[in-house]
């Protein structure tokens, strides 16, 4: 293992940083749960040392009391106030906790002189195996809060209890460098299982949910959402339209079946400029979808397609779009294909319209009416009643 690695817990910098959410997320709540225990145990040590129990030494009472509120606050801000778990902040409330407990261990260590320290050890200990940085950061803070320690044991001291001191510190430095590896190295482990996971995860739901030719939802997964929709109670304004390009069956004839995937390729990227979608993040797609209120298209198979259209105010609006794909559409020139013609077929969904088949069936009439007044043209059904 090279000194590259070790510094990444036997990984390379492209990993470790693949894995800094998780990083900053684990280290902002271990963060969390220390300050909240450090409070719990200096909340305690305020209590016993007022009623003089457990022999708790009542001289430290206000550095309980001070530190028990230091903890409790800085609980509260780290819980609260930090919600965006960026690398920075993170760094900062793991580097304040370190000050914090260096600094008390320091202390309840300086306020007992003729003892040798061990509250300080444990709390090292407890550090490294809390938080993920690189072995290079964390060699360094233990190395400079062990130094800190040792020089202030050295100076209020024995020389006899001073150089127990100082021994006892640079073993549990050792010690904590050596686990904190260890520990952060199957930590870092957890988290690229939990990476791939989650990447198979994606790779199944964009196959599952996304046409492969054109990168619009399948017929299932449209169906899917659209009920999703129409299933809960709506009065906004919405529409489905179907899409059926003309005269398919000469192209793939004339111009082959390389050209005929081409022209469903174009009309399904047309589709997806003209509504202006993001499908950068297909896995969550349908969230998105349902979370902002906005269109999605479909292929239905073949050559036909379907836009479920939300967030419009009405029929203009919506017309306006339909005849900006169909105008693209239009002045398509690849090859010897020049345009591509397609007919719509319109249906406005009401309130009442709780079956998504319904209004499924509804546009296919309109379609079929277009179709019949001579294609390549937007026509829409009204809803009975």
């Amino acid at each position: 293992m090279t000194a590259r690695s070790t510094n990444y817990y036997g990984y390379d910098k492209e990993t470790l940083n693949e894995c800094t959410e998780l990083i900053n997320s684990t280290n902002k709540k271990h963060a969390e749960i220390l300050n909240l225990w450090f409070f719990i145990v200096n909340a305690l040590c305020v209590f016993f040392s007022a009623f003089g129990l457990f022999s708790v030494n009542q001289s430290e009472l206000g550095l309980y009391a001070v530190y028990a509120a230091i903890s409790i606050v800085f609980f509260i801000i780290s819980k609260f106030c930090v919600k965006k778990e960026t690398t920075l902040r993170v760094s900062v409330i793991v580097l304040t906790i370190i000050l914090i407990w260096t600094t008390y261990g320091i202390l309840i260590s300086v306020d007992q002189p003729y003892m040798a320290a061990t509250l300080f050890m444990v709390m090292m200990v407890v550090l490294a195996l809390s938080f993920i940085a690189t072995m290079f950061r964390a060699t360094a803070c233990l190395v400079v809060c062990t130094t800190i320690f040792a020089m202030s044991s050295y100076q209020v001291k024995t020389a006899a209890i001073a150089s127990q001191d100082i021994y006892n510190s640079i073993i549990i430095m050792m010690l904590s460098l050596g686990l904190h590896f260890a520990f952060q190295r199957a930590r870092v482990q957890q988290f690229v299982t939990f990476q791939k996971n989650i990447q198979i995860q994606r790779e199944l739901e964009i196959k599952s949910s996304f046409d492969a030719l054109t990168s619009l939802l399948n017929r299932g997964r449209f169906f899917s959402i659209a009920a999703n929709i129409l299933v809960n109670p709506h009065n906004e304004f919405m529409a489905i339209c179907l899409i059926d390009l003309d005269e398919f069956k000469q192209i793939n004839d004339k111009l082959g079946h390389q050209m005929g995937d081409k022209a469903i390729q174009i009309a399904g990227q047309t589709i997806i400029d003209i509504l202006g979608m993001d499908l950068s993040e297909k896995w969550s797609f349908q969230e998105k979808v349902l979370k902002q209120r906005g269109s999605f298209p479909g292929r239905l198979g073949g050559d036909e397609f379907i836009i479920f259209i939300r967030g419009k105010k009405g029929r203009e609006e919506i017309t306006e779009i339909l005849q900006n794909i169909l105008k693209s559409l239009n002045q398509v020139e690849v090859g010897e294909l020049h345009g591509i013609h397609a007919s719509f077929g319109v249906t406005e969904i009401t309130p009442e319209d709780n079956d998504i088949d319904v209004a499924y069936k509804r546009a296919d009439e309109a379609l079929y009416e277009s179709k019949r007044a001579g294609k390549n043209q937007i026509r829409f059904k009204d809803a009975p009643g």
